[in-house]
């Protein structure tokens, strides 16, 4: 059994410590993409799988996966939810979440990564929701007091930070396709410039998992940490005032269940 606010404690112990790890969501998105289902979100319709509608999504939250046509990326998406490495932690969507992601949804992903390595899967959502006042206020300190490497969206306005970001690496729209080869940028930099002890924040789609993945398993001497849209209002991006229900009770003070709903290990 895993408690959503001990998962939480048990990454903000690790920064505490100063050892080096990697987080990897996998949520509601890139269980689609495992599942083989077909991804689309456009600026005012989506696609997850057989259902559709009408939304709004700026370009930084654009994507296109079609099962067929990308097999590559979702077989690099398995390996990275597959992959096994202390220190490796994976979030995996939860039951709560099943009313987006579908039922059976997280005993799939549990049957997908195989048995074994228990004690690095947690939940996707733990950095948010009900924990999102404990990263802001707890995490991001201890997280400002390293050299901070950004991924992140091009739209993203990076100069309301008062952390020390000493290297940038931007994303486009569908990064999650179009932007695959810098991953090699990224391996490049660590290596020339022999990058150690930084701490990575990942704002990129799915493209987070391949990185934190094939990064932290050729380079474990950094942390990598997928945060998803974690910090968007402090980068003037504005998908998150749509699609970010627990941005929403956090920053606009919207009521709903999301910002006091904790996950469940079932």
């Amino acid at each position: 059994m895993k408690l959503f606010k001990q998962e939480f404690i048990k990454l903000l112990d690790k920064l505490k410590s100063e050892e080096n790890f990697a987080f990897s969501r996998f949520s509601d998105g890139e269980l689609f993409m495992l599942r083989g289902d077909k991804v689309v979100l456009s600026e005012n319709a989506y696609i997850t799988g057989e259902k559709s509608g009408v939304g709004y999504y700026p370009k930084e939250e654009q994507k296109d996966f079609d099962p067929k046509r990308d097999k590559f990326y979702r077989d690099r998406l398995i390996d990275s939810l597959q992959h096994r490495q202390k220190n490796y932690f994976k979030g995996l969507t939860g039951v709560v979440d099943e009313d987006i992601a579908g039922k059976g949804a997280f005993k799939y992903q549990l049957d997908l990564h195989g048995e074994g390595d228990d004690e690095h899967l947690t939940f996707s959502n733990v950095l948010i929701n009900a924990n999102y006042n404990k990263f802001i206020e707890e995490m991001m300190p201890l997280i400002a007091k390293k050299p901070i490497v950004m991924i992140c969206n091009e739209a993203a306005d990076l100069s309301n930070f008062s952390f020390s970001i000493v290297k940038e690496f931007r994303v486009g729209t569908n990064c999650i396709i179009n932007d695959y080869p810098l991953i090699e940028e990224i391996k490049t930099w660590i290596k020339d410039n022999d990058i150690k002890d930084h701490i990575f924040l990942c704002s990129a789609s799915t493209l987070s998992n391949y990185i934190i993945h094939q990064c932290f398993e050729k380079f474990p001497d950094n942390t990598y940490m997928d945060i998803g849209s974690a910090l968007s209002p402090w980068m003037g991006l504005e998908g998150w005032k749509h699609s970010r229900a627990y941005l929403q009770h956090w920053i606009l003070g919207m009521p709903n269940k999301y910002g006091i709903q904790e996950d469940t290990w079932n």
